[in-house]
């Protein structure tokens, strides 16, 4: 696969009353062709600050930055016809219908009006696309902002916080949207705080920390990297499980009570687990390994929620994958 978007060493400082305040520290971030990729970080970790770069709309202290092999931000006009994005939350005449709005984007930047009916399906407000944009819920704005960032059908789509005010269902259809667009042949980076979301769309992350990044590589190897490595053990009676811990404490293995089930530690293979229990008459109803989610990962990584043992700075890039090598409140659209 070929780099859609590399980023090196990345520095912004802002100056303030308190004194400089440093929103990125040396950041790293890389995108690969067709990737539903996420990007991960706390409020003020720098996330905003990043994509205000690579839009062109804060100027940064160092650092390089390239989208399709042309850096940044000197090549920003040949490139901005195959980048579409939204950055926050941006702003729509209300008095405006929704049709009435893509329309005027598509006049001013030139694109076939075919284009409207395209997006409004694409993101499901076709059915509502005459109505006034400040007639429009929260939800409403969000799939009307993602529509206006789809209307050059980009190569590179750059979507921040595009799941906001949406409920289960707008969230459903947009995790389908972004299936589709990737199938056919997009690139998505995307910013979100819901978690689960970003585990069940994105096949790679980035996760930043006060402007450094701590992860990145596939989900399934950074979740892979943080797995506890216990096994998950329950039994149909009480008295099962209080036996079983006497043989496993018998045999040298380590275990946790919790909520009627064991949690073991130190096995490799589970199944010698069962195996064992077996042989004395105990009979496992559950034998589940516990695998990390990314929303443990991310608290840990972000040291909002740290796990003795396991402390990492969280100005350390944590490297997991061999290919893995917001300051300003107005909303921005590209």
């Amino acid at each position: 696969m070929s780099s859609v978007l590399e980023i090196n060493g990345l520095r912004k400082t802002y100056r303030s009353r308190g004194g400089p305040r440093r929103a990125l520290d040396s950041f790293d971030m890389h995108v690969e062709a067709g990737q539903v990729h996420g990007f991960l970080g706390p409020n003020g970790s720098g996330k905003t600050t990043t994509l205000r770069t690579l839009l062109g709309l804060i100027r940064a202290d160092g650092g390089e930055m390239r989208v399709f092999g042309q850096e940044l931000p000197a090549a920003l006009p040949q490139v901005i016809h195959q980048l579409g994005a939204i950055v926050e939350s941006p702003q729509f005449f209300g008095n405006f219908t929704a049709r009435d709005t893509l329309s005027l984007l598509c006049d001013a930047g030139n694109l076939p009006q075919s284009r409207v009916d395209w997006a409004f399906e694409l993101v499901g407000l076709r059915e509502r696309a005459k109505e006034r944009v400040k007639t429009y819920s929260l939800g409403m704005k969000q799939r009307l902002a993602v529509a206006s960032a789809l209307l050059k059908q980009p190569r590179l789509l750059i979507l921040d916080e595009p799941a906001n005010g949406l409920d289960p269902g707008g969230i459903r259809e947009m995790r389908e949207m972004m299936a589709t667009l990737s199938a056919g042949g997009m690139t998505v980076v995307l910013s979100s705080h819901i978690l689960s979301e970003i585990q069940i769309i994105c096949d790679h992350v980035t996760i930043i920390s006060l402007g450094r990044r701590v992860a990145a590589g596939p989900v399934s190897e950074v979740l892979a990297a943080y797995s506890t490595g216990q096994v998950r053990v329950a039994f149909e009676t009480p008295a099962d499980l209080e036996a079983a811990g006497q043989v496993l404490s018998a045999a040298g293995i380590g275990y946790q009570k919790n909520n009627g089930h064991l949690l073991v530690s130190g096995v490799d293979k589970p199944a010698s687990i069962s195996r064992m229990l077996a042989e004395r008459q105990l009979y496992v109803s559950e034998l589940t390994p516990v695998g990390a989610d990314l929303e443990s990962v991310f608290l840990e990584l972000t040291g909002t929620a740290p796990v003795p043992g396991q402390h990492r700075p969280v100005d350390q890039s944590v490297k997991v994958s061999s290919e893995a090598n917001e300051a300003n409140p107005a909303g921005a659209q590209a």
